[in-house]
């Protein structure tokens, strides 16, 4: 077996979802469940089909996006895992959605940050072992940054 770590190239820092699931639907599926969660939401998906052609199959409503997507999707390589790239919505508007999809089992991350994917490879294929969201804690929340975060998350309408 051998590791391999992979980069998610976001050169514009979108919000990057990965996840896995276990059919070739699962494309239109979370085309339809993003579309139902965010009116006039811009995104790419792109799904590694695990079976059959073994085809990265995709999606989208940006063609850029789009094509993020099957980038990174190419790149990890991993049976049955999906990239959603989102442009005007965040992983929180979405992700109730993305988990009620039947053909999701696991959603690894949901993030803006930079994210590199740690991938087994075996004779069979690719598999996703977890991944890195971000960077090391610098530090500990202190009451300023605490007073900060509750008002910032007020300030962008999260919070009352």
């Amino acid at each position: 077996m051998d590791l391999k770590l992979v980069a998610i190239e976001n050169p514009d820092g979108r919000n990057v979802i990965l996840g896995q699931s276990h059919f070739i639907k699962t494309v239109e599926d979370l085309h339809e469940a993003l579309v139902n969660a965010v009116p006039g939401i811009q995104f790419g998906v792109a799904f590694c089909e695990a079976s059959g052609d073994c085809l990265v199959r995709h999606t989208g409503t940006d063609k850029s996006l789009e094509e993020l997507a099957v980038r990174n999707a190419v790149a990890i390589g991993a049976g049955h895992t999906f990239v959603v790239v989102l442009g005007n919505a965040f992983p929180i508007n979405v992700l109730p959605a993305l988990r009620g999809t039947n053909e999701v089992c696991s959603i690894f991350c949901a993030t803006a940050n930079p994210v590199q994917v740690i991938v087994a490879e075996t004779e069979q294929g690719r598999g996703v072992l977890g991944v890195i969201d971000g960077t090391i804690p610098r530090g500990i929340e202190d009451e300023a940054g605490i007073s900060w975060r509750k008002n910032f998350l007020r300030r962008i309408g999260y919070k009352l």
